[in-house]
């Protein structure tokens, strides 16, 4: 699976970029230093400004590829679950059993994200960081309806829409097949951030993973 992810072009919608970051070395390294940057400072502290400063380049470099630093979170956004939904996809193709399929797409999307050494610029397990603190804000904003109308957030949700089907062949005559799917999707990213940071509220811990709760939780509901 790494070596065809490895050969695989990320697909971002264009209308979120200036220029397109892969095609340059400049480009790749705005992204590459940026999620190391956003890991160190948090969003709200990151600029253009202070990326310049740590790539030794001009800021107005940066501005050639991205509008504003929402419009760079929404790319990474997208990166990030385009190469999810790669993941998922190879980790479900073969598997004809529907539950042994949905464990393991549900496994795939909540599990604890290693660095695929395959992939060049972007850490991923530092992105999976970002993506655990920072999403919502990409998708909690004034912009969000028109955003979501330039298609934005498409691989977002093609991948939940990936786990509905799922869920749909399990148990066809579940009616919430859609809020479940959004749940796990998200709600992960809210589990990973609780383990992380208010172990006090979950159940989730170095013992119990979310993969292990959101199984324990279909299985439930489902058979």
């Amino acid at each position: 699976m790494h070596t065809v992810i490895s050969n695989l072009k990320i697909q971002v919608n264009k209308k979120i970029f200036v220029k397109d970051p892969e095609t340059s070395a400049l480009g790749k390294k705005i992204i590459e230093q940026s999620v190391l940057l956003i890991d160190e400072i948090g969003f709200d502290n990151f600029t253009f400004k202070k990326l310049g400063e740590k790539i030794g380049s001009n800021e107005s470099s940066i501005y050639r590829y991205f509008e504003n630093k929402h419009k760079l979170l929404v790319y990474l956004s997208c990166w990030y679950w385009s190469w999810m939904e790669y993941r998922l996809v190879f980790a479900t193709t073969n598997v004809s059993n529907p539950f042994e399929k949905l464990i393991k797409g549900i496994t795939v999307i909540t599990e604890k994200i290693e660095d695929d050494v395959q992939t060049e610029y972007i850490n991923e397990a530092i992105l999976n960081k970002i993506i655990i603190s920072e999403f919502t804000k990409t998708i909690h904003t004034k912009e969000v309806d028109e955003e979501n109308k330039e298609g934005f957030f498409l691989i977002y949700k093609r991948v939940i829409n990936r786990i509905v089907l799922m869920i749909e062949e399990v148990n066809p005559n579940y009616p919430y097949a859609k809020s479940l799917a959004s749940t796990i999707v998200e709600g992960s990213l809210q589990q990973h951030f609780l383990t992380e940071h208010l172990k006090s509220i979950t159940n989730c811990n170095d013992k119990i993973s979310a993969s292990q709760y959101y199984i324990h939780l279909i299985t439930k509901l489902l058979k």
